[in-house]
C-alpha cells in the first residue's frame, strides 16, 4: 500500500478506496438478492471468489432464479464478460510478465481496474493503479457479498443509493482525458452509437462487443492523409511543446 501511495499519490488512492466502498455495497446487494432468490448463503460467496465479475454474477443469478439451466446461465455470463478479451490487450503492460502474475491479473481485470490503469500517464502508475484497484476491489466486493448473503436484505435495491449511476460516471471520468484526441473521440462516438442502436435487438453482452467497430473508424482516420498529404490530425492541443 505504501508503494502505491508513493506512486499514485494520496488523492488517487483515496478515490480508489471510495470506489471500493461503493463496490462493496453493490456486492452486499448481490449477496442479499441471491439468498432472497432461494439460493444458499455460500453460493454467492463462492461465485464471487471464483468468477469476480459483477455483471456476469448478477446475470447468472437472474437466469437461475427465472428457472433457466446452469448451462444457459454460464453461457450468458461468458457472453457478457467477453469484453475482457480486449481488456487484456489494453493493460498487458500493467499486468506484467510471469505465469502467476498473468493468472492473478486476469482475475482482477474488471472495468474499474482497467479504466483506472488506462487513465495513468506512465507505465509505473498504470501498474500501481491496476494492481491496487483490482486487489482492493476483490477484497471489498467479496466482503460485501458475504455480509449481504448473511443478512444484508436492507440493500436489495442499490438504485436507491444512486450506485447504478455512480459507476458509469466514474468510468466516464477516467476516460475523459483520452477523448481530447479527435480520432479517439470519433471512435468512441461510433462505438457508443453502435452499442445503443443494437441494444434493443441483441442479447446482453453483444452490443458491447459490436462497439469495437469504433476502432475501425479510428484506424481509417489514422490511415487517411491530412489536408497537406500528411497523417490525419490527432487533435492534440495546439502546437508543440
Amino acid at each position: 500500500m505504501r508503494g502505491a501511495v508513493r506512486t499514485l499519490g494520496r488523492a488517487q488512492v483515496r478515490d480508489i478506496l471510495l470506489l471500493c466502498v461503493a463496490d462493496g455495497l453493490v456486492g452486499a446487494s448481490f449477496g442479499a438478492i441471491t439468498v432472497a432468490a432461494g439460493m444458499p448463503w455460500w453460493y454467492p460467496t463462492l461465485l464471487s471468489v471464483v468468477v469476480f465479475a459483477g455483471a456476469g454474477q448478477f446475470l447468472v443469478v437472474g437466469v437461475l432464479a427465472a428457472g433457466g439451466s446452469p448451462v444457459a446461465a454460464a453461457a450468458a455470463a461468458i457472453l457478457v464478460n467477453a469484453r475482457h478479451i480486449p481488456f487484456g490487450f489494453a493493460v498487458r503492460d500493467a499486468v506484467g510478465s510471469g505465469l502467476l502474475r498473468r493468472l492473478v491479473g486476469t482475475h482482477v481485470m474488471i472495468d474499474e481496474s482497467v479504466a483506472w490503469a488506462l487513465a495513468q500517464p506512465t507505465p509505473a502508475r498504470r501498474r500501481a493503479a491496476f494492481w491496487l484497484c483490482g486487489s482492493l476491489l476483490f477484497v471489498f466486493w467479496n466482503v460485501g457479498v458475504g455480509l449481504g448473503a448473511l443478512g444484508g436484505s436492507a440493500l436489495t435495491d442499490t438504485s436507491a443509493l444512486g450506485l447504478d449511476a455512480a459507476f458509469p460516471a466514474v468510468l466516464l471520468a477516467l476516460v475523459m482525458p483520452s477523448l481530447r484526441q479527435r480520432r479517439t473521440r470519433r471512435a468512441a462516438l461510433v462505438g457508443a452509437g453502435v452499442a445503443v442502436a443494437s441494444t434493443p435487438l441483441l442479447p446482453a453482452g453483444l452490443p458491447v462487443l459490436l462497439a469495437l467497430a469504433g476502432l475501425a473508424a479510428r484506424g481509417r482516420a489514422a490511415a487517411g492523409p491530412g489536408p497537406a498529404g500528411t497523417a490525419a490530425d490527432d487533435g492534440a492541443p495546439g502546437g508543440s511543446s
